[in-house]
């Protein structure tokens, strides 16, 4: 199994449910995983595993539509990528706030989502 990976993508983005979060904005990190189920035993073109640039821009376009809740980014970005590419047999998605506005908070917050295609 072929898994590729986005680590540690960072964005400045306007989501929550606060008025404060929607106004400010926030950092996010994000990781993404993606099983590949890959037909050669040595892949030779970008047409026989996944585009992890084009994986990339479709997050960029996602993050940047608010959002009230992380887990609705995190359901809605895996079905993306398995609705998107039949390649992909399952996919592992993290997103964390990292300045939640909790008084007194030191740390950050998150989600983490796992959807295989079985499940579709």
């Amino acid at each position: 199994m072929l898994t590729i990976q986005l680590d540690a993508l960072q964005f400045y983005a306007y989501h929550g449910i606060f008025d404060e979060e929607k106004t400010l904005g926030n950092n996010y990190v994000v990781d993404i995983k993606i099983e590949v189920s890959a037909n050669k035993q040595i892949i030779e073109s970008i047409t026989e595993t996944i585009d992890y640039a084009l994986v990339f821009d479709m997050l960029k376009k996602r993050m940047q539509i608010p959002t009230p809740l992380l887990e609705t980014i995190a359901t809605d970005f895996c079905h993306t990528i398995l609705n998107n590419f039949q390649l992909a047999s399952s996919i592992d998605f993290s997103i964390k706030k990292m300045n939640p506005p909790i008084e007194k908070f030191i740390g950050n917050v998150g989600v983490q989502f796992v959807l295989k295609r079985s499940d579709l």
